[in-house]
């Protein structure tokens, strides 16, 4: 047991990874109530699928347009400064949110607008979160490990956060969930100060930015099992990864529920991740990662099809809760699988075209499953998801098993 345990939780023996991670553990719970707020509020304000669309799409075309450049700059300059700045912005944001709802002027045309700010954030937060790990662990061999139990602190606040989200929508507003996600950054930002890490950051070379963005392109397209996992983390994340903008949706009018009943549906699904979370930190072996990357995005797919199917709230609990496991190890292990198979000089570059990826495209799927639901209900737009992603795999996942072996030169 206490072997298991040690396994489990190594990259903990590094005191900045430690800081890292108690810091991001507080902010991810505020995030998680500001995701859910913000869609009920958005649901609240306008009764539009389509509109719950839009503002998901505003939330990340910046990723789609700004992260494959901002990779450039995270590989010139220090990655936890530039952190640090990111999640200062995020702090303002998620206040002035709080200020307009807590004051009564909030419109519409407000979130969309501070929604595109947030993902010009994200577009820089992402990948330098993503490329610092490897900076932040005494042994290296630790990084999958730290990738894993990153994701265990955010899905459990992702289990956290909606719950106590419902809870205060359905007392207050969801303005306390904005003012609450503001003031949690402050730990975050306190833990990034005290982080000493050694960072290999560069000053371009005497490069272009474009030019150093096409050497980060070049330097993929050498390595065809990268390339592979990279357009599968892309294929699944066009569709699959917008279904939940629908919760709202099914939470009110399918399933006949409010704010609790959006709630359990969103900790439901982090209950699955948190599962999946711990079983990858667990695994000591790397071997088959492109694999289980292939299988746990089928078992993503299947998991919405059949989420699309229920009617009845305790069977959408099951399904989303496989959803939310098949998406953790999906993404876990093609993140784990991507990392340890770039060298260190073109990190952040990697990192933001898998940030380009994995969410970079989920504006342009987040729009359409809005048109979808729009235009023909809910559960068709939630089925025709699930079946895009199980299409895309089978299109792929030959291709990425059969790729030859990882290179990190």
């Amino acid at each position: 047991m206490r072997e298991r345990f040690n396994t489990t939780f190594r990259a903990l023996r590094s005191r900045n990874f430690r800081l890292f991670l108690f810091g991001q553990g507080i902010s991810v719970i505020g995030t998680w109530m500001q995701r859910v707020a913000l869609s009920w509020l958005v649901y609240k304000l306008t009764s539009s699928a389509l509109l719950l669309g839009v503002v998901n799409f505003a939330s990340y075309i910046p990723l789609l347009v700004v992260s494959p450049i901002a990779g450039v700059w995270i590989d010139r300059y220090p990655k936890i400064k530039i952190v640090i700045a990111t999640q200062i912005l995020s702090m303002i944001q998620a206040l002035l949110l709080a200020f307009l709802v807590l004051s009564g002027k909030i419109e519409i045309w407000h979130v969309i607008i501070l929604s595109l700010f947030l993902g010009v954030i994200n577009a820089f937060d992402v990948p330098g979160r993503q490329s610092s790990y490897i900076n932040l662990i005494d042994n290296k061999e630790d990084l999958p490990n730290a990738i894993a139990l990153n994701s265990v602190a955010f899905h459990l606040s992702r289990f956290i956060g909606p719950s106590v989200a419902g809870v205060i929508i359905a007392a207050f507003s969801e303005g306390i969930c904005f003012l609450v996600n503001g003031l949690s950054y402050i730990p975050v930002i306190i833990s990034l100060f005290m982080i000493r890490a050694v960072d290999d950051a560069k000053s371009g070379e005497g490069k272009h930015a474009l030019e150093e963005l096409k050497d980060g392109f070049r330097y993929i397209s050498a390595k065809p099992a990268l390339k592979n996992i990279l357009l599968l983390v892309a294929a699944v994340s066009f569709f699959g990864w917008s279904y939940t903008i629908l919760l709202p949706v099914f939470a009110k009018d399918i399933l006949g529920g409010g704010a609790l009943t959006f709630g359990f549906l969103n900790s439901a699904t982090a209950v699955g991740a948190v599962v999946g979370a711990f079983y990858a930190a667990s695994r000591k072996n790397l071997f088959g990662l492109e694999r289980r990357a292939v299988f746990f995005a089928s078992v993503f797919g299947v998991a919405i099809v059949l989420f699309a199917f229920s009617k009845m709230l305790w069977f959408s609990m099951i399904f989303v809760a496989l959803s939310g496991l098949g998406a953790m190890l999906h993404n876990t292990s093609a993140n784990s699988y991507v990392q340890t198979s770039v060298n260190d000089k073109t990190r952040g570059r990697v990192m933001s075209i898998y940030a380009f990826g994995h969410q970079g495209l989920i504006p342009v799927g987040s729009l359409l499953l809005g048109w979808a639901a729009s235009s023909y209900g809910a559960p068709i737009a939630m089925m025709a998801a699930g079946i895009f992603c199980i299409i895309s795999i089978l299109f792929l996942g030959p291709r990425i098993v059969t790729s030859p072996a990882k290179n990190s030169s």
